[in-house]
């Protein structure tokens, strides 16, 4: 260990880092971090939108095969829980048309079901309003082409 004379005694020298060496490794790290987390995040927003979509495409296939089954779409705001459950005016129902209960969108709102729909008028309107949650905006997932 080297030893430095300074007032007339022996001292260690301590070996370790100094405040400006830490502050410059918490600089680099945040540097990388704002590099980088803004890719992870858009990532994961993409992911939830294409969720949205093959939920949404699974719903159309229950759908139609409910129409198959029955004759018509399920009617009202909350037809989609008849995919689950039977109607009770349901004579050739041959469901459950999905697994499990109506799951809620990734960003953990209700998709929106409408039969007959405003834009499909022959069958029925599905949607999710997207991460910002309100219906009619331009982030909203349908299952039909948006009017510009």
């Amino acid at each position: 260990m080297k030893t430095n004379l300074r007032n007339g005694r022996a001292r260690a020298t301590r070996s370790g880092f100094t405040l400006i060496e830490l502050l410059l490794v918490l600089v680099i790290l945040g540097i990388l971090a704002a590099i980088v987390v803004p890719k992870f995040s858009g990532r994961t927003e993409q992911a939830r939108e294409t969720a949205a979509r093959t939920q949404i495409a699974t719903f159309g296939t229950a759908l139609d095969s409910f129409e198959v089954d029955v004759g018509y779409y399920p009617k009202g705001r909350n037809g989609l829980g008849d995919l689950f459950t039977q109607p009770r005016d349901a004579q050739n129902w041959r469901g459950p048309y999905i697994k499990n209960e109506i799951p809620k969108d990734p960003w953990q709102n209700d998709y929106v079901y409408e039969c007959p729909g405003k834009n499909n008028p022959s069958s029925y309107d599905l949607l999710s309003m997207g991460p910002d949650g309100r219906a009619g905006t331009e982030d909203d997932i349908t299952n039909y082409s948006k009017k510009k």
